[in-house]
C-alpha cells in the first residue's frame, strides 16, 4: 500500500510531543506502526528540510552522548497544519472503512 504524502504528517505528530533527531523521528514512526511504517534516511531528511523550508519545523543543533546532533521541533504553525491534517485523515480513513466495509 502506498502511503505517499504522509510523511509530513507522521514526522509532525512525531515532533508533537518533543523535539527529536531525525533517526529518533524514523524510529518513533515505526515503533508506533509496529514495524508497518519503515522510512530510511533518503526519504526523511528531505522530508524534514521541506518542511523546515515551509516554517512548519525548526531546526537546532543539540549533543548527544558526545555526538552534535541535528534536532527538530514543531512550530506554532507546524501545529496548525497537523491539527488539518489530523481532521483530514480521520474524514479519508472513515470514508474508506465505510467502502470496504462493505466489501
Amino acid at each position: 500500500m502506498n502511503f505517499k504524502g504522509t510523511l509530513p504528517t507522521l514526522i509532525l505528530e512525531a515532533l508533537a510531543h518533543e523535539p527529536s533527531h531525525g533517526y529518533r523521528i524514523a524510529q518513533r514512526i515505526k515503533e508506533r506502526s509496529r514495524g508497518v511504517l519503515d522510512f530510511k534516511e533518503g526519504t526523511l531528511y528531505p522530508a524534514l528540510h521541506k518542511l523546515e523550508s515551509e516554517g512548519l519545523v525548526e531546526s537546532y543543533e543539540g549533543v548527544e552522548n558526545g555526538r552534535t546532533r541535528r534536532y527538530y521541533r514543531i512550530t506554532k504553525s507546524g501545529k496548525g497544519t497537523l491539527a488539518k491534517d489530523r481532521a483530514e485523515w480521520r474524514e479519508l480513513s472513515q470514508a474508506v472503512t465505510m467502502i470496504l466495509g462493505e466489501a
